[in-house]
Formats: C-alpha cells, structure tokens, sequence
C-alpha cells in the first residue's frame, strides 16, 4: 500500500520512525526494533519507517530486513529511508531492485547529512534529482523530508520553500518535517508552503526531548519556547523528571497539533519504547477519535 492513500481518509496518520541494528550478525539484533515494534503495533500505527545505515552489510540488508519484518511479522507498512549523500547511482539502482523484489512501495528520499568524509558520489546533488530517478525506476510512491524553520543551508525561508516545491514538483506525494518544538513555527511553515502552493499532505515530526545532552546538540537550529526551556533548566541534571517532562511536553504538542487539523504525526522513537508507549497511551484516543 502507498502511503499517500492514507491520507484521503477523515483522520490524521501516526507514524514512527526506527533505527534497523548495525549488524543484523550480532546475537539479538533485532530485538531492540522488535521491542519498540511490539509497542507500537499496539496503536496500529499507519505506517514506520526505517532509517539507513551506511556502512558495509547495515546499509542494504539491515534496512530492508527490518522493513521486511514491519510488514510481514507486525502487518505495518513500512518506509525505507534513501539518503542522496551517501548513495551512488549503482548503489540506488540495486537498492530499488532489491525493494521491488521485496514489495516495499514506499521511500523516503532525501539529501541526507553529509559525511565527515564527504559525499559517496555526486549523482545525486539534491533530494529532488534523487527524486525524480526514483520515478523512472519503478512504480514507488516518494515521501520527502522539509524543515519548519527551514534547511540549515539554505539562504533564507523564501530560498527554502523554493527548494521544497522544486522537491514536490519532481514527485514527493508527501512530506514529513524533521523535529521542531515551537507549534507555531510548524503552524507558519505550512502558510508558507500553501503560498508556494504546495499542496500535499505535511506530517508533523515530533521528536521527545530525553536527556540534556539531546538538548544541547540535537536541537541547534529550532526555536526553544521559553516553557521548554525552563524545563531544560529546572530538571538538567536530573534525568529521569527530564525525561518525564519531555514525554509531557511531546504530548502537549501533539495534542495542539491534532487540534489544529494537522495532516499526521510521525513520532521519532529513538527506539525507546517505554517513551513510545507513553505517548501512544496519552493521545490513542485523540488521534482516533
């Protein structure tokens, strides 16, 4: 099933994202991912997605396994993540075989952080020219990722929400933003992106603020509401009220967002999945109802 036809229903997507192992060698590997899926089937989510490994078996087989499992052991559909930066044209070729062999529909493009090393090729500059190849290789349906407060890179929000339309054009049926904290900061993105015109449904990343060291190096770039910051404040070198604050926080904003009509909500886990359980037993009834 492609995903984007889960939005032409009257109620908004949940869906996660997990990490596959690092080598689906080692003893249990897979039982982190299983445990959080186990958790997350719970609310039948509408979809997960799987993030890419880059380095050696990880990067192929550990991605589309974990994919595999999603669908067959747990009947979730699930998205596997294409990283434009650390893909080369032969290596994207052979991944798309390999999900077509494996029925997987739906993909994730992206640019993707760029390696310390550097890019594995050039064959892709952008998420839109990945894109677009996606398109003449198969009949997938193509997710793109956006940036409420826009991309670090890009010059300017105008410069930004031209590079995402430029994206949606190329055949992105629909995105999904990476973490913001600030609702409203989402709430003018989308303005910004009707304005461009683009049109196709927006779900709402929601990462849960966990541990201090997350606050001070995975939120460079978004605005901290002053609520969130007293919480980082007050509870800072005391994990778990920190943790349990963040948790409430998370909720407080996805609560807001269902409110306001949003499109979906894709929660990024960490592969946690007594944060995961939390949330889906404090909203379940909001996101359904």
């Amino acid at each position: 099933m492609k995903t984007s036809q889960l939005f032409t229903r009257d109620q908004p997507v949940f869906s996660f994202e997990v990490f596959p192992p690092r080598d689906l060698t080692a003893p249990n590997a897979t039982q982190k991912v299983c445990d959080t899926l186990e958790v997350l089937q719970r609310v039948q989510p509408d979809f997960v997605s799987v993030t890419f490994r880059n380095a050696g078996l990880a990067a192929k087989d550990s991605t589309i396994a974990i994919a595999t499992l999603i669908r067959d052991k747990y009947g979730i559909e699930p998205v596997v993540h294409l990283p434009a930066a650390k893909l080369s044209r032969g290596d994207v070729d052979g991944l798309l075989n390999d999900l077509q062999n494996a029925g997987i529909q739906n993909i994730l493009a992206l640019r993707g952080d760029i390696p310390a090393t550097g890019r594995t090729s050039n064959d892709f500059p952008f998420a839109s020219d990945l894109v677009s190849y996606i398109h003449t290789r198969g009949d997938f349906n193509v997710i793109g990722a956006c940036y409420p407060e826009g991309h670090p890179e890009s010059a300017d929000s105008l410069a930004d929400i031209q590079n995402l339309k430029r994206k949606v054009d190329a055949g992105t049926s629909e995105l999904i933003t990476q973490l913001f904290y600030d609702n409203q900061e989402f709430y003018h993105f989308q303005e910004r992106c009707r304005f461009a015109g683009i049109t196709v449904p927006i779900e709402a990343g929601i990462m849960p603020l966990m541990t201090a060291k997350q606050a001070a190096h995975m939120m460079a770039g978004v605005t901290i509401p002053e609520k969130l910051q007293a919480l980082i404040n007050r509870f800072a070198d005391k994990p778990e009220a920190l943790r349990d604050a963040g948790i409430a926080y998370a909720i407080d904003q996805i609560v807001d967002l269902l409110a306001h009509g949003v499109d979906g909500i894709h929660l990024y886990t960490m592969d946690n999945p007594e944060v995961a359980a939390r949330i889906i037993e404090a909203t379940r009834n909001i996101v359904r109802a």
